[in-house]
């Protein structure tokens, strides 16, 4: 099993999120981040002030899902959160030990 963590734009969100269902992977976290990377954050003007905002908010999702499944989900979440632009995001893949669905104590494949 691996654990897909994907960092993205929130306008993005709801795209990526019918993606997956359409996938056949409704079941996700959704966390609203804050965070920046090589980009440092943007410069804005208000009110003729001009500002730097270090930390941009974007949404964490994360997935549990199969080891042969991992391709096609990184390729789905890719191809509907990229734009083009320095801020599409990242997405980290690490492996899960196990997993222990709480209610009916089902562990590994199973209870994801």
């Amino acid at each position: 099993m691996k654990k897909i963590e994907a960092i993205i734009r929130p306008e993005r969100l709801t795209i990526v999120k019918d993606a997956l269902e359409e996938l056949g992977y409704p079941g996700m976290t959704v966390t609203d981040v804050k965070g920046h990377g090589a980009q440092r954050g943007i410069t804005e003007q208000w009110r003729g002030r001009t500002f730097r905002v270090d930390l941009l908010s974007k949404v964490k999702i994360e997935l549990v899902v199969s080891d042969q499944d991992v391709e096609k989900i990184v390729q789905c979440i890719t191809k509907e959160s990229q734009t083009g632009s320095i801020g599409d995001g990242k997405i980290f893949i690490s492996t899960i030990e196990d997993v222990l669905r709480i209610r009916t104590g089902e562990r590994g494949e199973k209870a994801v």
